[in-house]
């Protein structure tokens, strides 16, 4: 048996495993019956914690995908592996090693966590894209929707900006432009309307998991494309299906994000039954 948290940044929700005291192997199939929301925990993502990869870090972070995928980066899920560990050692500030690079987490005032997110990578070739082009204008349309920009935040997002987000069907457009051809390795799809300089609404179809209330590194890229695009300051309110992020873009070039994080239960779990029982 095997002991989980569940845990949730505005609705952006996980299970978290710890893998520290001992390695957890986790292959795909036990992933997605862990993810399943009917037949097992359920969450948009699988986190586990594990012992530092390098030095200066408090913990390696794996981020599981509900289709068993891995992801390089999670805002959401950095602040609450960040609020575990920061409760764990009695201290204000940790560092997480991940596929997208280290992240740094602190306390602010009234139960938030902020992340440095790093330095968005704006070359063709650093989101990827399959070919050499301007990334602040794909070539790429769909029903209702174009000319998106596109960064990474560690992971590939690719932003359009609309009149009315609530008039489209996320579901189908997501679904189709996540596997464009023109992302290598997929894409995280925001759709964004700037209320304000200083406001976004954001909706996010998130690669290997679907339409989620939230993702922080979508909030990210969204303001740092509406910045590029001259649409919005270098920081905004972001407001997501399950509530607000605050995204402030540094003159330094570095990206932090600021939200709450809530830990919704904790139990425990028979990881090769549950996949077993999925699976029948």
């Amino acid at each position: 048996m095997v002991a989980f948290r569940k845990m949730h940044g505005l609705g952006n929700d996980f299970v978290v495993l710890d893998a520290r005291p001992r390695p957890l192997p986790l292959p795909a199939e036990t992933v997605r019956a862990l993810a399943d929301r009917r037949r097992g925990v359920g969450c948009d993502q699988v986190i586990v914690i594990e012992p530092p990869r390098s030095p200066g870090t408090d913990a390696w972070m794996t981020i599981r995908n509900p289709d068993g995928s891995e992801a390089e980066a999670c805002g959401n899920a950095t602040r609450c592996v960040a609020a575990l560990l920061m409760d764990e050692a009695g201290k204000d500030r940790v560092a997480l090693g991940t596929l997208g690079g280290t992240l740094r987490a602190e306390r602010r005032p009234g139960g938030l966590v902020a992340v440095d997110m790093g330095t968005p990578r704006l070359a063709w070739h650093e989101i990827p894209l399959a070919r050499e082009m301007d990334t602040l204008h794909l070539p790429l349309a769909r029903d209702g929707v174009s000319d998106p920009a596109a960064c990474s935040m560690g992971n590939p997002h690719a932003t359009f900006f609309v009149p009315d987000v609530a008039a489209l069907d996320i579901a189908t457009l997501g679904l189709s432009l996540e596997h464009d051809p023109l992302f290598p390795a997929r894409a995280n799809i925001g759709f964004a309307q700037v209320v304000a300089p200083d406001r976004i609404r954001l909706r996010m179809w998130e690669r290997g998991a679907g339409i989620t209330l939230a993702c922080g590194s979508g909030a990210c890229a969204a303001v740092v494309n509406a910045h590029r695009r001259g649409l919005a300051g270098r920081s905004a309110a972001v407001v997501l299906d399950g509530g607000e992020l605050n995204i402030a873009w540094g003159e330094d070039g570095r990206v932090t994000m600021t939200g709450p994080v809530a830990e919704v239960f904790t139990g425990v779990i028979d990881l090769p039954a549950i996949a077993e029982a999925r699976a029948a």
